[in-house]
């Protein structure tokens, strides 16, 4: 029984040590997605989707929920903005080529059209970000006439 209280002071300690290490935030000031707006100009719901479900892990300002600020919760956040962030950053959108920003849009669609983004741990916390079949729809289609832009996509039926 003493071990177990060891092992378990041990874990206390390390748990209350760990609050005072935490990974860098990702925010930005300014408006970190205003060539993306300008360049595929999404309509006013769609850019309302693509802020409340998308942008605080595939851009490079994040609104953070109070439990980030306890660790190791702001690791696994972390680490799942870090990922979304090498999948799609809109922030970046300027740096893609016009492939990339046709792959991106491909990708988009094909995770929205299997209702893999946004992703479940991410609509349990925020159940606005959940996407309806209306939003699914609108989002989808109007990546598929962005993608014309970059002369690749072919037009929604």
């Amino acid at each position: 029984m003493k071990i177990i209280k060891k092992i378990a002071k041990l874990l206390l300690l390390l748990f209350i040590a760990l609050q005072f290490f935490r990974p860098d935030k990702n925010s930005n000031q300014g408006d970190h997605t205003v060539y993306f707006r300008t360049e595929t100009n999404p309509p006013e719901d769609v850019m309302a989707i693509l802020t409340q479900s998308c942008f605080d892990c595939h851009s490079s300002n994040t609104q953070y929920p109070w439990y980030n600020n306890i660790a190791p919760v702001s690791y696994w956040i972390s680490n799942h903005i870090k990922h979304g962030k090498e999948e799609l950053n809109f922030s970046e959108w300027d740096q893609y080529s016009k492939n990339q920003k046709d792959h991106k849009l491909e990708e988009l669609i094909e995770e929205v059209e299997a209702a893999k983004m946004p992703l479940n741990e991410y609509t349990w916390t925020h159940e606005k970000a959940r996407l309806t079949e209306e939003q699914q729809k609108a989002l989808v289609e109007w990546a598929k006439r962005t993608r014309i832009l970059y002369g690749l996509g072919e037009l929604p039926r």
